[in-house]
């Protein structure tokens, strides 16, 4: 992804190019979806984010300034805040119980090719990650998943969520510990089967 072309699909989207604004949005909504459903563990808070940050852009409300830094830790960056709004003005999070089957979560898909206990393994193995990475407190939530999950470096965290890198690395350790603590039962009964 280059970040020359994302600045010239935005100043086509502001002298109104219906197609720059359907192409940068195919480029970055299932990332910003990932990110936003992972955190929040809601698809509907999720998809609810993913639309509030490209109606911001198209109406500039967030100012993004391409002399700051790269527009796609920019959207990562208002998702974020979006998310953490969210969670403030509705309190603790309420874990999504399954949610639309045919709906795009940002996970990849199981290799249809595997067999269903492969399968129904990968699934669960999916839904304990999302489960341990909820009761992680957010701002370890952020940086796992942002380093982890969408291999974004120290520098593009600190800057989506406004820290400094040593910030970043201690809070990546500390999320890392807590995140392999819970799921550590998971790994328990994973050896168990194997």
């Amino acid at each position: 992804m280059n970040e020359t072309d994302d600045i010239q699909l935005l100043r086509a989207i502001r002298q109104g190019d219906e197609a720059a604004f359907q192409h940068l949005y195919r480029r970055h909504r299932s990332g910003l979806y990932s990110f936003a459903l992972l955190h929040s563990g809601m698809p509907d808070v999720a998809a609810d984010v993913v639309q509030d940050v490209f109606m911001g852009l198209l109406n500039d409300s967030y100012g993004f300034d391409p002399l700051k830094g790269m527009l796609a830790n920019f959207l990562y960056g208002v998702a974020r805040n979006l998310v953490l709004s969210h969670a403030r003005q509705n309190g603790r999070w309420v874990q999504a119980a399954g949610g639309d089957e045919d709906e795009d979560d940002g996970w990849d898909a199981v290799d249809p090719a595997a067999g269903p206990l492969a399968r129904l393994l990968d699934d669960e193995a999916v839904e304990h990650l999302r489960r341990a990475l909820a009761v992680l407190a957010p701002h370890y939530r952020d940086v796992v998943i942002l380093f982890e999950l969408h291999e974004k470096s120290y520098q593009e965290i600190a800057q989506i969520c406004q820290l400094e890198i040593g910030t970043v690395r201690s809070r990546l350790s500390r999320g890392r510990a807590a995140l392999a603590q819970a799921l550590a039962p998971y790994r328990a009964i994973a050896k168990d089967i194997a």
